[in-house]
């Protein structure tokens, strides 16, 4: 990556998740701790990928290009792709999705979410179409890219990842699964990757370029 100090950070969720996920709690309260001066945003969804799109980039739009980067997981890691390849920020793949409107063809109708049962997700039939329309948008950014991949997801094939997303970074793990519950091992080569190491000041926790990282 550049040497241009992060400033705002994107967290995007997969499908049937939301920002109370165990990955998007544990990047939220290390930032918070470690990082308070970093911008941080992880929205809550809308099952339609175009809203989804369009909400975005209607929240990211005063944030600095150069001073941002993006982090997705599953779904959420193909909406990050997307997003990073059209403004160029860097952008980092956890077990992403590669062809979402091929794997969700099966999953119309009605979902539980994962982390609150009581609250119902309607997956329309319509949003295949958004799905391969997103799958098709031109790029026009050769982002930085880190993929942190799990030959052990149980959900995508790990070898379909590592062929769409391998060209650039990649981290290949023996074994793990799709949500990444061995999570906390990746963090410190991410915040690597995003440079948050490299340029963190001196802080009250003691966050520096060599300093470890503490999950909480």
């Amino acid at each position: 990556m550049a040497s241009t100090p992060l400033t705002h950070l994107l967290y995007l969720h997969g499908f049937r998740s939301s920002p109370q996920s165990v990955k998007a709690q544990k990047l939220s309260r290390l930032m918070a701790q470690q990082f308070p001066a970093l911008h941080r945003w992880c929205p809550a969804l809308p099952a339609s990928p175009r809203v989804a799109m369009e909400q975005l980039a209607a929240g990211i739009q005063d944030w600095p290009r150069t001073g941002m980067a993006v982090m997705g997981s599953s779904l959420g890691g193909f909406y990050a792709h997307v997003l990073a390849r059209q403004i160029g920020c860097p952008v980092v793949l956890l077990n992403p999705a590669v062809h979402p409107s091929r794997d969700l063809a099966s999953h119309i109708g009605e979902h539980p979410a994962w982390h609150d049962p009581s609250q119902r997700i309607h997956f329309d039939a319509a949003y295949i179409d958004e799905l391969w329309a997103l799958e098709h948008t031109p790029q026009t950014h050769n982002p930085p890219c880190l993929a942190v991949i799990a030959k052990g997801d149980e959900v995508l094939d790990w070898q379909e990842m590592l062929g769409a997303y391998g060209q650039d970074r990649v981290r290949l793990i023996e074994g793990s699964d799709h949500g990444l519950t061995d999570f906390d091992q990746y963090l410190p080569e991410i915040l690597e990757f995003l440079d948050l190491l490299a340029n963190a000041e001196e802080n009250p926790n003691g966050m520096g370029k060599s300093a470890h990282v503490r999950i909480i």
